[in-house]
C-alpha cells in the first residue's frame, strides 16, 4: 500500500502510552508462529466483515495475515505500547493492499469514539489481548457500543487459571480463561455467541511443564517455530474433526444483540 493509505492517531489528552507498553518483548515470539495464527484466522474468517479493528495490533503480523486472507475496506490498528506503534506505523505502511489502514496509539477505550466516529465498526478482534487488560468487563461493553448493529468481536485467550505461570506474570496476564467464564462475560456485556471453543489441546502439557513446574518466564522463538511447523498442521486437522475438552487457549466469536 502507499503512505497515503494509512492514518497514524494519538488520542488527544489520553494518558500517555510509555504506561502501557508490554514488560520486554517476549510476545514478539509468536510472530513466528505462521500456521498457528493461520489457524486461528481459518475460524474467524467466515465471520470477518469490511470495517475490521484489531486491538492490541503488536507489530503488526497478524494484521498482515488478515490482508492477505481477507478483503475489507478498512482495518484500523490499536496499539497501546508507544515502542510497539512506532514499529507498527511503519510496517503498516509497508503492506501491500487498497484496504485503508488507520493507526491508534492508546487502549481500545481511549480511541473507541474516534474510531466509531470515521467507521462504522463491523468486526473486533482481540487475539491474546484481552487477558492484558484489568476491567475486562468494561472492555468488551465498549467493544458493544462501538460495533454496527450486527457487528461481532471475535476472541482468542489463555485458558485454564492453573495453567498461570512465570510467564503469564511477566507478560502483564491479569487471567486466564475457563470457556463458561468467556462466555458468561460476553453475554453479560450484550453479546450472543456463535461460536466458543477451547483451541490447542497438545499445547497444554509442555506449557503446564515449561511454565508452571519449571517456572520458565522466557518463550524461545525456536522453540515456537518447531510447534508451529510439526505439532501445530496435525493439531488443526484434528481440532477440525473433534472439538477437544480443554485446551491451552479458548476462541469465541459473539454478536452484538
Amino acid at each position: 500500500m502507499t503512505d497515503r493509505a494509512a492514518t497514524s492517531r494519538e488520542p488527544a489528552g489520553s494518558q500517555s502510552a510509555q504506561s502501557h507498553n508490554y514488560p520486554g518483548r517476549e510476545l514478539e515470539a509468536m510472530d513466528g508462529a505462521s500456521n498457528y495464527h493461520l489457524w486461528i484466522l481459518e475460524i474467524f474468517k467466515p465471520f470477518l466483515g469490511q470495517q475490521l479493528v484489531e486491538v492490541g495490533a503488536g507489530l503488526g503480523s497478524f494484521s498482515g495475515m488478515i490482508l492477505e486472507q481477507h478483503t475489507c475496506q478498512q482495518l484500523s490498528l490499536v496499539e497501546p505500547s508507544k515502542e510497539m506503534y512506532e514499529v507498527l506505523v511503519a510496517n503498516a505502511r509497508r503492506l501491500d493492499s487498497a484496504t485503508r489502514i488507520e493507526t491508534y496509539n492508546g487502549t481500545f477505550t481511549q480511541v473507541a469514539p474516534a474510531i466509531k466516529s470515521k467507521s462504522n465498526p463491523d468486526s473486533i478482534i482481540y487475539v491474546n489481548v484481552l487477558e492484558h487488560i484489568e476491567d475486562d468487563g468494561l472492555e468488551l461493553e465498549t467493544v458493544r457500543e462501538t460495533l454496527n448493529e450486527m457487528g461481532h468481536v471475535f476472541i482468542f485467550v489463555p485458558a485454564f487459571s492453573w495453567l498461570y505461570g512465570a510467564f503469564d506474570a511477566r507478560v502483564g496476564h491479569f487471567r486466564r480463561y475457563t470457556k463458561p467464564e468467556l462466555e458468561g462475560k460476553l453475554q453479560r456485556a450484550g453479546f450472543k455467541l456463535i461460536l466458543s471453543r477451547y483451541f490447542d489441546l497438545p499445547g497444554v502439557a509442555p506449557w503446564w511443564l515449561k511454565y508452571c513446574l519449571l517456572k520458565s518466564t522466557v518463550m524461545e522463538p525456536a522453540g515456537v517455530r518447531l510447534y508451529d511447523r510439526f505439532v501445530v498442521p496435525v493439531t488443526r486437522r484434528l481440532e477440525s474433526i473433534i472439538k477437544p475438552p480443554l485446551g491451552k487457549n479458548v476462541i469465541a466469536i459473539a454478536q452484538k444483540r
